[in-house]
């Protein structure tokens, strides 16, 4: 990998400078790695105009070795951080950055307790728009996710068999996932929001709502993570809806596709017609400065005109959103998503998931991952949208 590390940190200091922030504290994993090059538990420290600071709590020998930060110290206990901010700042902060909207509470009042003094600013909006925009190296392994997990579906149809279980399928794709690299569960930075792998949803179980953030739910193993793939056997005529995440190096695609054993019902393979029609108007219109809100609004139009609005992206309850940013978390800027004013922009990644759920009959749609260039839309996942016949 070659990545500019200090770049990205260039880019923090500009917009700490113009926020008029002190120092920013970086503490999130995946915000630790993008600004560093580890994920070990640390404190990124981001002077507006001073060379940045990592202090280690565990694993010191790890991270100064996975690092790009060239000062790298311990940090054995937390009351030592306001000197070593004041030492590296040479003087005292006045305002601090932290990403606010995924620190817990009471991490957030122990800070405020150790720095007084000092405000305690938001700068994860910072920090999210700033990673919404990737540069090469990250695209050039998001753009080798999507040929990895077009490999993996490839060998899809060789794997299904009438009677086996979802949870059996989840198993045979994620041995065949975690043989390419697969990294486990794709880290989500909404609160309570999680995955594994992703959804493998057969018939009646796609028609499955739950508190999941998503067009499918699924009935899941138990109640305590109840979405996902679940103990029901695989029918024959019945689509079998596989949305995974494909990693390489950490970065993802999301991608999905739909299979059957056989002929699916008209109503149901002419609606998944009507999610590639939608992908493809959605690709006719995106392009740097065309707003998220105008892609949602396409989305949810087509599917009313063709008298499927009531089960667009859910049932009886269409999700806010048709498409959302992937990179280092599922749920990265931009959200193409109801009254989202912002623009699409050149360099961000998009996942794009017209889908429909018909209550006890099952979900059909699509969804591939993009590159916003200056002339559109590149697809990044390449495996056929056309359903899957076995």
């Amino acid at each position: 990998m070659v990545v500019n590390f200090a770049a990205r940190i260039n880019r923090l200091q500009a917009q700490l400078q113009t926020k008029e922030c002190d120092c920013a504290i970086i503490l999130q994993d995946k915000d630790l790695y993008y600004y560093s090059g580890t994920a070990q538990n640390a404190h990124l420290i981001v002077p507006a105009r001073e060379k940045p600071l990592l202090l280690v709590k565990k694993d010191f020998e790890r991270a100064k070795r996975e690092t790009a930060v060239i000062d790298v110290e311990p940090l054995s206990n937390l009351r030592q951080l306001p000197d070593k901010v004041a030492e590296r700042l040479g003087y005292q902060p006045s305002s601090l950055g932290f990403e606010l909207d995924v620190l817990p509470t009471s991490n957030y009042k122990y800070y405020k307790k150790l720095f007084p003094n000092a405000e305690c600013v938001d700068i994860s909006t910072i920090i999210r728009q700033q990673r919404m925009v990737k540069d090469n190296e990250e695209v050039r392994l998001i753009r080798k996710a999507g040929q990895v997990q077009d490999e993996v579906y490839q060998i899809l149809a060789g794997l299904i068999r009438e009677g086996m279980t979802e949870v059996e399928l989840a198993a045979l794709i994620e041995m065949e996932e975690r043989k390419r690299g697969y990294i486990g569960v794709p880290p989500m930075r909404g609160f309570n929001q999680t995955l594994y792998h992703g959804q493998i949803l057969s018939g009646k179980s796609g028609g499955v709502p739950s508190g999941f953030e998503g067009p499918a739910g699924g009935l899941g193993l138990h109640a305590i993570f109840p979405q996902g793939p679940s103990w029901k056997e695989i029918k024959r005529n019945e689509p079998i809806f596989i949305d995974h995440i494909g990693y390489y190096f950490g970065y993802m695609v999301d991608m999905t596709r739909v299979f059957s054993l056989g002929p699916l019902p008209p109503h149901l393979a002419s609606a998944h017609q009507s999610a590639l029609d939608i992908q493809s108007r959605i690709i006719e219109e995106a392009r740097p400065g065309v707003s998220c809100e105008k892609i949602y609004d396409i989305a949810v139009e087509y599917a009313e005109r063709k008298g499927l609005g009531k089960n667009f992206l859910g049932y009886d309850y269409t999700l806010p959103f048709v498409g959302h940013g992937v990179g280092l978390e599922v749920d990265e800027l931009p959200v193409l998503a109801r009254r989202q004013k912002s623009l699409l922009c050149e360099g961000a990644v998009v996942a794009i998931e017209p889908k429909f759920v018909f209550p006890g009959e099952g979900i059909v749609g699509i969804e591939n991952t993009f590159l916003v260039t200056t002339d559109g839309l590149e697809k990044l996942t390449n495996f056929s949208d056309e359903l899957c016949i076995i």
